[in-house]
């Protein structure tokens, strides 16, 4: 008697009692470092498993990198991996691409066959018109219908092939988008990798897989929004990621880590430096008969140039993940609030990771020996937290003014431009400028200006501002600098710098402040004295 499907299923089930196979262990957390992560997958186990097969996973991770974590009542014993190599894409996102192209090229190659049927029509035709030997006679009451049918069928053969060559050309346009799409998301990882767990479940739990990928990265980045209003800054803290790794992450949880594990984490090894002593030789003496021949030797001729293929896993592009720039000695790990989908395609996306608002103080800053103009800048105490140089979107009152980077190593408060502001004017106009010699005698140079700055503030309220002036720093003992200044500066050194002065003062609305600044350079007439030109 054969035995019946459900006898067959049955016997398969008892057979397998204890197996089970998860093909798709879902991915659950990624760790994204610099150039690299960490995906981490989850598989169930039930009781009395033990043989728990996870199969098609990318096979160009690194097998070192994997790790096994089982919770209590589940015992892990021997792992087995082995690559499969597959003809189709590891990544789905590819794999559609691949048959979405094909789809376009069969239906080009169907439209070829169609020009060449018509092309084939409109030649026999060419042939009825009457050729070099032809001999047919044609009587009067025929020769009207033939030429009306030739005519017809020449006109649709000719239309036809004009509309398929359209088609074409469309298509010939979908195509090369669909080319340069699929090279955008190809990994070129093509192999897929099983690992194989034996294990031992007295209860059921869930196993936990990770390892690392290369060609995934993150960066920081920030956007600053500053209320002239309400005087406070929102600062929002985001992150671009992006990952061409094999395969395609979808509803994880991300974290985001500074650290780098590609850096070899062994502490270099001292070894002495030992000195030997070797004592000088004699000259050699040779006769002109013993003289060693001198041989010309014939130059190699250079290498010829070689070509490398790369092909599988190592298919490479011009794919870089974003480079994360870490400063001090601290790792730190953000949390992404939401879950994540990011396609293996290299695309960047940005992520927010929070935001925060803090009180700052305005001031319309003023340089007129370098700009005419007045940029309004705000000032902040930094949060709290690890913040990492990166670029910075600024905006005022909701309107975008540019981006700059922001380098949090400057200094440890948050000090942020926000564009020029258009309503207070700055003029500098030349008060006095003298260059020669102090007497006819004398071994000195002299040169003498005068400066009026003057800063017109047409706000309606009154506004903080800060004039910033650099002076000229003698370098040389032989150089001698004299400064007059009306009003004198409040600020000697700016944010410690040697030589710039500052002036603050609450403008009130249509009020002008006038600056005069004098120097007097002398040095000797012998030589030259460099950065005169900018005074």
């Amino acid at each position: 008697m054969k035995p019946t499907r459900i006898a067959t299923a049955v016997t398969l089930c008892l057979s397998l009692q204890g197996f089970a196979c998860a093909s798709n262990a879902p991915i659950t957390r990624v760790t994204l470092y610099s150039g690299i992560a960490t995906v981490e997958r989850s598989a169930q186990v039930t009781p009395g498993m033990r043989e728990l097969e996870i199969s098609g996973l990318p096979a160009n991770f690194d097998a070192q990198t994997l790790r096994i974590q089982a919770p209590a009542g589940v015992q892990v014993g021997e792992i087995v991996t082995r690559d499969v190599g597959q003809a189709e894409a590891a990544s789905p996102r590819e794999a559609e691409l691949e048959a979405k192209l094909q789809a376009l090229e069969d239906s080009r190659d169907q439209l070829n066959v169609e020009v060449e049927s018509s092309a084939l029509v409109k030649n026999y035709l060419s042939k009825l018109n009457g050729g070099e030997n032809s001999q047919t006679t044609v009587d009067g009451k025929s020769l009207g219908a033939a030429v009306d049918t030739i005519k017809r069928s020449g006109r649709e053969a000719l239309a036809q092939i004009q509309r398929t060559q359209v088609q074409i050309r469309e298509l010939d346009k979908k195509i090369k988008a669909a080319q340069r799409e699929l090279e955008k998301a190809r990994s070129g990882a093509r192999d897929q990798r099983s690992i194989t767990i034996a294990v031992a479940a007295q209860q059921a739990g869930s196993i936990k897989l990770s390892y690392q990928v290369n060609r995934a990265g993150w960066k920081p980045v920030y956007r600053a929004t500053l209320n002239s209003a309400t005087s406070t800054i929102e600062l929002e803290r985001m992150a671009v990621v992006a990952q061409k790794s094999g395969e395609d992450w979808s509803g994880v949880e991300m974290h985001l880590s500074t650290g780098q594990p590609r850096l070899s984490p062994q502490a270099p090894e001292p070894v002495p430096h030992r000195l030997t002593y070797y004592p000088p030789r004699p000259p050699q003496q040779y006769s002109l008969a013993e003289a060693p021949e001198l041989k010309a030797v014939p130059m190699a001729a250079p290498p010829a140039p070689v070509t490398a293929y790369l092909t599988g896993s190592r298919v490479q592009d011009n794919f870089i993940p974003p480079v994360l720039e870490t400063q001090g000695s601290f790792d730190t790990e953000f949390a992404v609030p939401n879950r994540v989908n990011l396609a293996s395609d290299g695309r960047e996306i940005t992520l927010p990771l929070s935001t925060t608002k803090i009180a700052a103080k305005q001031r319309v800053r003023v340089v007129p020996r370098q700009e005419k103009f007045a940029v309004i800048t705000a000032e902040a105490e930094r949060p709290s937290g690890v913040w990492l140089s990166g670029n910075i979107q600024l905006f005022r009152d909701g309107a975008y003014v540019g981006a700059t980077n922001w380098n949090t190593q400057a200094s440890d408060k948050l000090a942020l431009s926000f564009g020029r502001d258009e309503m207070v004017r700055v003029t500098v106009d030349r008060a006095d400028q003298q260059s020669g010699s102090r007497g006819f005698l004398s071994q000195r140079g002299e040169h003498q200006v005068a400066d009026v700055f003057t800063i017109s503030s047409f706000h309606k309220t009154p506004v903080e501002l800060l004039v910033l002036e650099s002076t000229p720093v003698s370098a040389s003992d032989e150089i001698k600098v004299k400064q007059t200044f009306s009003p004198q500066p409040g600020i000697a050194a700016w944010e410690q710098r040697q030589g710039v002065v500052g002036w603050e003062k609450t403008l009130a609305p249509n009020e002008t402040m006038k600056i005069n600044v004098g120097y007097n350079i002398t040095y000797p007439k012998e030589g030259t004295v460099g950065g005169m030109q900018n005074f």
